[in-house]
């Protein structure tokens, strides 16, 4: 009966020890996995944080020998125009606000009621019409936000009537 029970006895303290040999071993490939997953969440925030600093994209738009600098939104509408650039094309006159040009390709768009356009506003209108409005008034069109110009203060005075050459580069 002793044998019986000296043997149940070792059982128990082997199936304990290898329970907690099982379990320290589990804890540590869980705090290793931790480990991993937070270096690759800190890769991913540190990526995303750069994209952050890049998202606010700045492009230099020249018209007649002056260049603006222009902020674009962040939004899938200005990721594909920013594909497209650099641009040189003619941008044809339009209510003595704005000016337009019809890209060849079309663009992702999610047009809103922007109620008030204001000078140096980047819109796109449909899917391919790029607009950049030297005017500020109040409307009922829907548009797509692409950007606008950091100072517009003389764009007016700059792109008076008619067409316009314009270059937009990054």
């Amino acid at each position: 009966m002793k044998k019986i029970l000296i043997l149940v006895i070792v059982m128990i303290v082997l199936a304990w020890f290898i329970f907690c040999k099982s379990f320290t071993l589990k804890n540590k490939e869980d705090q290793n996995s931790n480990l991993e997953n937070n270096n690759v969440l800190n890769k991913d925030e540190e990526r995303d944080n750069n994209m952050n600093k890049e998202e606010i994209w700045k492009v230099n738009i020249i018209i007649n020998d002056t260049t603006f600098t222009a902020t674009l939104i962040d939004n899938e509408t200005t990721r594909e125009f920013m594909n497209l650039l650099p641009l040189n094309i003619t941008m044809n006159e339009l209510n003595g606000n704005e000016k337009y040009y019809y890209l060849d390709k079309s663009l992702p768009n999610h047009a809103t009621a922007v109620e008030k356009i204001n000078t140096g506003d980047l819109m796109l209108y449909g899917s391919d019409c790029l607009v950049l409005f030297y005017d500020t008034f109040h409307t009922n069109y829907s548009y797509t936000r692409i950007g606008t110009l950091d100072e517009p203060n003389n764009l007016k005075t700059i792109v008076s009537n008619g067409n316009i050459n314009i270059s937009i580069t990054k």
